[in-house]
C-alpha cells in the first residue's frame, strides 16, 4: 500500500511536469515571435501592379517612421504615409500573425488612393516593434489606442479615423472596438478575423496535431498568463464586439481553412452596431483581396463613404 501511494505521487508529479513542458512547448510554438513551420510561404508570382505598389510603398520619400511606447514600456514602430492632399482622415491598418507593416503595401495603397493618410504599425514582437510575445490582438488593442492618440496629436483633434485589419490584425481592430474610443474613430473594416483566441487555438491544435482542447489549451493558457500576462479566455473578440457601437464591415473567404469561415457569422452576430458582411467565394485565408482587387476596393470604399462624417 505504501509503495502504491508513492507510485501514484510520482505518477502525478511526472504528469504535471509533462503538462508544464507541453504547455511551454505550445507557448513557444504559437506565442513566441519566430519562424512558423505551419505558415505557408508566399510563393505567388507578383503581378506588374503588385510590383508597382510595393515600389511605391517602400519608397522612403513617400513615408516616414512613427514611434511610441506601449503602456508596458515597449518601443513600437509604424509606417506613416501622408495623403497626397489632406482630407482630414487617417486609416490605421493592422497586419496579420507573423507579418509586419512591410507586408501591407496593397492595403495601404488602397486606402491612400481613397484619400487617406495611412498609418501601419508593426505589432508588438513583429517588425521593428519591441516585444517577446504575441498578444493575438488582446494587448495590441491597447497599443492601438495609443496609435489613435498619436494620430490626433500629429494630424489634429478633428481628424477622422478608420480602422482596418486582416487576420490577427482583424481580431485586433475588433478588440479595439470594445474600448472607450474618441468620436474621431468612425468605422472598422475587418478581414478574416477569429472569434476568440481560445477558439482559434483550439481549432489549430486539432488541425496541426490532432489533439483535443483539454488539457492543452488550459495548460498553455496558464503558461501564457505566467509568461505574457494574459489568459486565452480574456482575448475574446465577441465580448469586445458586444460593446461596439461603430459601423463595421466583416469580410471572410469561404475557403478559409486557417480561421474557419464559420467564424464570420460568430463575429457578425456579436455586435448590434451598423454592420455589413461579405463572404468571398473561392478565397482562402487573407486571400479576399487577391480574388478581385477592384471589387474589394469598391466594396470597402462604398462602406467607408456611407459612414464618413
Amino acid at each position: 500500500m505504501k509503495y502504491l501511494k508513492w507510485f501514484i505521487i510520482i505518477l502525478v508529479i511526472l504528469s504535471i511536469g509533462g503538462l508544464i513542458y507541453a504547455g511551454n512547448y505550445f507557448y513557444d510554438y504559437a506565442v513566441i515571435p519566430s519562424e512558423k513551420d505551419f505558415l505557408s510561404p508566399d510563393t505567388e508570382t507578383k503581378t506588374a501592379e503588385t510590383q508597382e505598389i510595393e515600389a511605391w510603398y517602400t519608397d522612403e520619400t513617400n513615408r516616414s517612421r512613427w514611434h511610441l511606447h506601449s503602456e508596458d514600456g515597449l518601443k513600437l514602430s509604424a509606417i506613416f504615409l501622408p495623403a497626397d492632399k489632406q482630407n482630414g482622415k487617417t486609416a490605421i491598418l493592422a497586419h496579420g500573425y507573423m507579418d509586419t507593416a512591410e507586408t501591407m503595401a496593397e492595403y495601404a495603397k488602397m486606402y491612400h488612393d481613397m484619400g487617406y493618410n495611412v498609418l501601419v504599425p508593426d505589432a508588438r514582437g513583429h517588425g521593428e516593434s519591441e516585444g517577446d510575445y504575441i498578444g493575438f490582438g488582446w494587448h495590441e488593442r491597447k497599443d492601438y489606442l495609443r496609435w489613435i492618440d498619436q494620430v490626433l496629436q500629429q494630424q489634429g483633434q478633428e481628424e477622422s479615423i478608420s480602422l482596418y485589419g486582416v487576420s490577427m490584425g482583424a481580431a485586433t481592430v475588433m478588440m479595439v472596438s470594445g474600448e472607450e474610443l474618441p468620436e474621431n474613430v468612425v468605422s472598422i473594416v475587418e478581414d478574416c478575423g477569429y472569434a476568440s483566441v481560445k477558439e482559434e487555438l483550439t481549432y489549430q491544435l486539432k488541425e496541426l496535431f490532432d489533439l483535443p482542447a483539454f488539457p492543452m489549451i488550459l495548460v498553455t493558457s496558464l503558461v501564457t498568463k505566467a509568461r505574457a500576462g494574459y489568459f486565452f479566455e480574456e482575448a475574446d473578440v465577441t465580448k469586445q464586439l458586444a460593446k461596439n457601437n461603430l459601423p463595421i464591415f466583416f469580410i471572410h473567404g469561404k475557403e478559409d481553412k486557417f480561421v474557419p469561415f464559420s467564424m464570420l457569422d460568430e463575429v457578425y452576430q456579436a455586435t448590434d452596431a451598423p454592420k455589413e458582411k461579405w463572404a468571398v467565394a473561392n478565397a482562402a485565408h487573407a486571400d479576399s483581396y487577391n480574388q478581385d482587387p477592384e471589387r474589394y476596393r469598391e466594396k470597402i470604399q462604398a462602406f467607408l463613404e456611407k459612414y464618413e462624417e
